[in-house]
Parts: C-alpha cells; structure tokens; sequence
C-alpha cells in the first residue's frame, strides 16, 4: 500500500491510501455541504445559486471517478438519512424526487464524468481541464433539467430557461476558477488519488 506523507504543525504523518480516500470523500462531502449554505435564492426558479457546482467539479477532478463521485453519493445519503444538507437546509428522500433532484443525482454523474476525463492524463493542460469541466456541468444541467420538465411539467425550452440559463454565467466563473485550482494541483491530486 502506497503512503502519503501529510505535514500538520510541522509534524510530518504517514499516512495509506485508504486513509487518504476516506479523509478525500469526507473532506468533499463536507465542502460540497458547506456549499449548499451558500445560497441564493431566484424569485422565478426553484433552483437556486449555490457553490456546490464548485465543489463537484472539483472533487471529479481531484479524487478522480471512483472517489469523486462516491464523495457526491456520500452527500446524497446523509441528506436522505436525515441531516439538514441539501439548500435551504432542507433533507429527505422526498428532495430527490423534487424539482432540484435532478441537480442533485447530477453530482454524482457530473463528478464521475470529469474523473472518468481526467483519467488518463497527469499532466492535463489548462484547455483539458476546462473541457472536461464542461462536459460534467453539461451532464449535471441536463439531469438536472430533465426532472425539471418532469416534476413541473414544464415544456423544454421553459425548463432551461429556469433550470440553465440564469445560472450560466455563474457558473462559467466557478468552472474557470475550478479549472485554474486543479492544474496547480494535479500532480500532487494524481500521486495521492491515482484515478486509475
């Protein structure tokens, strides 16, 4: 088992690969928990600004597929199990089957995605890293957008209109910032979380 020397008040620890993962799915679930309390509410959508779409893109890209997108299932379920985690500080089951719910299994996928990208390159250049962002953002607004039709019956051009495109910009921004974080840290992410 491969280890990972981590520095804490220059003390220098050891620790395994699978401690490694743990405090990697543990670190993102909160991360991406601490962004759902980052909330903007729009008077004309159900789907608020959030800085969670920050998070998911870069815990697909730091932790990898496997990791990423466990880090993503890991918040799904402890907001399902009870804990006030989802926006608004809401949880349950029932918000999986709401109008955000396909924002919500779209963590999982978007984040899977940008890993499954990423995989095979250690040294992936800026544009990369941005195009395989993008691709996970896409698949998270899709998911997203698609229960939106569903749960509010809206026709598909009205759904992207509430679901996608005020939060464009946004998100641009976040996807950018996201970008430029992990190719700083792509290297020590790939020696620590190899993605395989």
């Amino acid at each position: 088992m491969s280890q990972v020397n981590v520095k804490v008040l220059n003390r220098e620890y050891s620790l395994g690969s699978t401690a490694c993962g743990v405090l990697g799915v543990v670190s993102f679930i909160a991360l991406t928990v601490a962004g759902a309390y980052i909330r903007i509410p729009l008077p004309f959508t159900p789907v608020p600004i959030t800085l969670q779409t920050f998070f998911v893109l870069l815990a697909g890209a730091v932790l990898g597929k496997k990791l990423g997108s466990l880090s993503q299932a890991g918040y799904l379920l402890i907001g399902i199990f009870g804990l006030p985690v989802f926006t608004g500080g809401l949880y349950g089951l029932a918000r999986l089957f709401g109008p955000t719910g396909g924002y919500l299994i779209g963590f999982v996928l978007a984040s899977y995605v940008i890993g499954k990208l990423l995989a095979a390159d250690e040294d992936a250049s800026y544009p990369r890293i941005v195009g395989a962002m993008l691709v996970g953002l896409t698949v998270l607004f899709a998911a997203g957008t698609f229960q939106l039709t569903l749960v509010m019956r809206l026709s598909l051009q009205n759904a992207v209109a509430m679901g996608v495109l005020p939060f464009v910009m946004g998100d641009a921004v976040k996807l950018l910032a996201a970008a430029t974080i992990y190719q700083r840290v792509q290297k020590r992410a790939r020696s620590v979380y190899p993605n395989p």
